[in-house]
């Protein structure tokens, strides 16, 4: 099992920066990847951002490109999102994913990741 603590969130105005971060803890053996994902109310769960093993491959969905950025710190078993510029459709739940997988470019869909964290409340008002 492994176990998955975000933190980080809160409540900022629009152009607001927040960083969030993300422990993992348990048999976090091997190299894997992990994403983070968000959740607005009535919307359903879609990845932000993904990174491979070894931190050289990313990926970013449109919408946050440019003012996000995922980074990871192995010997920490720690991930980060830097989020800047934040916008009110930032707003949403971030949730971060972990999945046993060397694969580059990462994993982007939620159903490739097996273990998911609590979640961490993101608002921006305007």
């Amino acid at each position: 099992q492994v176990q998955l603590v975000e933190s980080g969130g809160g409540l900022v105005q629009t152009g607001d920066s927040l960083r969030l971060s993300c422990t993992a803890s348990g048999r976090t053996f091997g190299n894997y990847a992990m994403g983070w994902f968000r959740q607005a109310p009535g919307k359903e769960r879609g990845v932000v951002a993904a990174i491979n093993w070894n931190g050289a491959s990313t990926y970013y969905t449109d919408s946050v490109r440019g003012r996000f950025t995922i980074s990871r710190d192995n010997a920490k078993n720690t991930l980060y999102l830097q989020m800047n510029s934040l916008k009110p459709e930032d707003t949403a739940v971030y949730y971060c994913a972990y999945k046993n997988s060397v694969r580059t470019p990462p994993p982007r869909a939620a159903r490739d990741y097996d273990y998911w964290g609590q979640g961490t409340q993101v608002t921006v008002s305007s």
